[in-house]
């Protein structure tokens, strides 16, 4: 059932082809050949056009128009405004730092205006030469889809020096599509199966050179279109934006390359039979593993299956490997977009049941639902975040499900009935390059904290008077986390970098790696250690130095438990 559909015209191809004066300056969200291609069209008809990105105008500038050969220095006054963080716009700065190491950069807020934002920039060169210049950034104040108000970039256009806001075909079409859905009728949860956005979009990537970081809109209006339909949907509910056992269905964004900008809306039954099979060797594994391995490296743990189904109908298997040791729950792909989870886990597992008395439950796939629609989507962009794929089927988290049918959450449930444990391992992962929703305030809403990278880290939540065993385990495996290789050096130069451009961390250091300690009573096991890997779009290399970080504290978090003496628990418990 069609919902939407649209054709737009581009609106920089028609200002080039039809707007006539002495000079123009547009900012829109083109890529650089769409932009380049309009200022040849305006030079053909005589008129002098600077085409600018409204995404990230700072970053585009020093990389298409500053000259920064022989640059040594820039000293950057970053604007700020009522409507957003105080560090909203040094944040879209990342990652200049590393973009030109050469270059000592410096940044100061500048005060806070509702004017329009502009950047004062100063450049100096190695023969003393000295440039200063104004770097616009132009922004919104509009309401958002959650009803809060948000201060967003835009289009905006100068012509001939008289300045106007410019409703470009990007902005067109993400609110086009979202006024549409706000139409619909929707009554009671689930709202459907699937509701798919198809979207072609004619801009390509750009790699920034920089690890994972790259220019790419066709990733951020997935990432506006997936979280501004659940805080849409979520009003007709009467639910607060960002509740987790939100169940409106899957929402399916699917943002593709393509010659013209359009947009298909749809609901769809649920995908139930898409399933990879592509096989890798699990210890070298350099991408995500398919459906199909994950169930037959699960088959070489002996122990006693038990199984749960999806939403959609998929089995979700684990293992109980029962042994003399402390027993340990292991679970994997809660969030199905952070692939390096299953990978870290089986691995681990593998040598945990060669190991005389090893105890242990283990699901390596907890939301086979969303990551078949994961495998889905890398197909055509790989290197894309796919926050669509984080969820289950129904839309929400698993761990925050309620009620009588708990589809996912069942094993979880199965595994602490068949092992009462003292230690939940749970395997996350985030995103390893900039996470940003450009037309909804640029900084996600509700996962702020994760903007940018900043290594790799792991949180321990622990009940009431648990609190000196799980220091104890942290401590024990940080420690050992400085054996894996690259590992610490990883975490020292991501953190770095995240502190140039978002501030401090806020994480305390234990052994030099980021942790959060705190008593959290929801978890039904006395400890639970959470990882998060910047793993989201990796591939190769990076993919593997993901997986081996999450199999040593693996081993190292369970080696740990059962070094644990018992006068660090509160009560009596059996060894």
């Amino acid at each position: 059932m069609i919902l939407f559909e649209k054709t737009f015209s581009s609106t920089l191809r028609e200002l080039a082809e039809t707007l006539s004066a002495a000079t123009v300056e547009t900012w829109t969200f083109d890529d650089l050949p769409a932009r380049r291609a309009a200022e040849a069209a305006f030079s053909a008809r005589g008129v002098s056009a600077k085409c600018r990105s409204a995404y990230k105008p700072l970053v585009v500038a020093f990389r298409d128009e500053i000259d920064t050969e022989a640059l040594v220095r820039a000293d950057i006054v970053f604007p700020r405004h009522p409507q957003a963080g105080p560090r909203r716009f040094l944040l879209e700065t990342y990652p200049l730092v590393a973009m030109f190491p050469e270059i000592l950069f410096s940044f100061m807020e500048g005060p806070e205006s509702d004017d329009l934002p502009v950047y004062g920039v100063r450049l100096t060169y190695a023969d003393g030469r000295v440039e200063d210049l104004s770097v616009t950034a132009p922004n919104r104040v509009h309401e958002d889809y959650a009803g809060n108000a948000a201060l967003s970039p835009c289009g905006w256009l100068r012509i001939d020096g008289t300045e106007q806001s410019l409703d470009t075909d990007y902005e067109q079409i993400f609110h086009q599509t979202m006024e549409a859905l706000a139409g619909g009728n929707w009554k009671k949860e689930p709202f459907f199966q699937e509701l798919f956005i198809g979207v072609s979009l004619p801009a390509s990537d750009e790699d920034l050179g920089v690890g994972d970081e790259v220019l790419s809109l066709r990733e951020a209006l997935h990432e506006d279109f997936y979280f501004s339909a659940l805080e849409l949907l979520a009003k007709f509910s009467g639910r607060p934006a960002g509740y987790r056992d939100f169940q409106p269905g899957q929402i399916v964004p699917d943002i593709r390359q393509g010659e013209k900008l359009s947009v298909t809306v749809e609901l769809r039954p649920y995908d139930a039979a898409s399933r990879s099979d592509h096989i890798q060797d699990l210890e070298s594994a350099g991408r995500a593993l398919s459906q199909v391995q994950i169930a037959a490296e699960l088959e070489k743990i002996p122990g006693r299956r038990y199984f749960a189904r999806s939403v959609a109908g998929r089995e979700i298997a684990a293992v109980y490997h029962p042994g003399t040791d402390r027993g340990v729950i292991i679970s994997a792909g809660q969030h199905a977009n952070e692939t390096s989870s299953p990978v870290g886990t089986l691995r681990a597992a593998h040598r945990l049941m060669g190991r005389s008395g090893a105890h242990f439950a283990f699901c390596p796939l907890e939301n086979p639902d969303g990551y078949a629609l994961h495998q889905r989507l890398i197909r055509n962009n790989p290197r894309h975040m796919h926050h669509a794929a984080r969820y289950t089927a129904l839309g929400d988290d698993l761990e925050y499900r309620t009620g009588e049918v708990l589809f996912e959450k069942a094993i979880r449930l199965e595994a602490e009935k068949l092992l009462p444990a003292l230690l939940h391992l749970n395997f996350h992962g985030y995103p390893a390059h900039e996470w940003t929703r450009p037309l909804s305030g640029y900084v996600p809403r509700g996962f702020e904290v994760w903007t940018i990278p900043k290594g790799f880290f792991l949180i321990m939540r622990h009940g009431e008077g648990w609190e000196k065993a799980a220091r104890k385990l942290m401590t024990q495996v940080t420690a050992r986390l400085n054996d894996v290789p690259g590992l610490r050096a990883f975490n020292e130069a991501q953190i770095a970098l995240f502190e140039r451009h978002a501030g401090e961390t806020g994480f305390e250091i234990l052994n030099g790696f980021p942790v959060m300690i705190s008593q959290d009573d929801r978890h039904r096991l006395p400890m639970t250690l959470i990882t998060e890997y910047p793993d989201e779009t990796v591939e190769g290399d990076a993919f593997r130095a993901g997986h081996e970080a999450q199999m040593a504290t693996a081993l190292a978090a369970y080696d740990a438990l059962q070094d644990l003496s018992l006068d660090l628990f509160p009560s009596p418990l059996v060894a």
